[in-house]
């Protein structure tokens, strides 16, 4: 099976989709607003290295408990937010396409169908509680998730912002590109 890989936030997205969603809450329910402080301490101790990634992040989402239906809040704020995928993308899409993001997977389900892609893969949060299923889609993780979904594919193309962040999946096409912005650079 043949595949096109493309990380999302900052690739074909013009930003980062958890945050704005998370402001897009945050001016819609005031009260997420207590969870900041608590966030800022957590992000404090990720950069220490006293916690991970994953705990940080399930911790961010702890937001989520004030919003009473979470898969009405997204698609609304898709309605709002659907004209941040890149120009480049729209051109570009295909359905070999398949993303592959730290982004959760009930927040970018509703794009992805709607852009028509192959498959999502994305880090597994819990839209009620915020709570992480496995770690958070990212680095190495991402690879590890495409080989538990598919035994056999051939990955043509892969797309990311950061080759720090996403060098494994860019180490599995025969074509790998990085974006910046609107520009796209051949890495390989």
């Amino acid at each position: 099976m043949k595949i096109n890989l493309y990380d999302f936030d900052g690739t074909i997205y013009d930003g980062d989709s958890t945050v704005d969603f998370f402001l897009y809450e945050l001016r819609r329910h005031p009260i997420i607003f207590i969870t900041l402080f608590e966030d800022l301490l957590f992000v404090i101790l990720y950069v220490l290295h006293l916690v991970d990634k994953t705990r940080m992040k399930e911790h961010f989402y702890k937001f989520l408990r004030y919003i009473k239906n979470v898969d009405e809040e997204v698609i609304s704020f898709w309605r709002k937010h659907d004209k941040n995928i890149k120009k480049f993308y729209l051109d570009k899409k295909h359905d070999k396409d398949i993303i592959i993001s730290a982004s959760p997977e009930f927040l970018l389900l509703p794009i992805s169908r709607k852009l028509k892609v192959k498959d999502l893969i994305a880090s597994r949060i819990d839209k009620n509680t915020g709570k992480t299923s496995g770690l958070n889609c990212h680095d190495v993780e991402k690879v590890r998730r495409l080989d538990e979904k598919y035994v056999e594919y051939k990955v043509l193309e892969s797309y990311s912002d950061s080759i720090k962040s996403d060098k494994p999946i860019l180490d599995l096409a025969k074509k790998a590109y990085l974006v910046k912005g609107n520009n796209i650079k051949l890495l390989k």
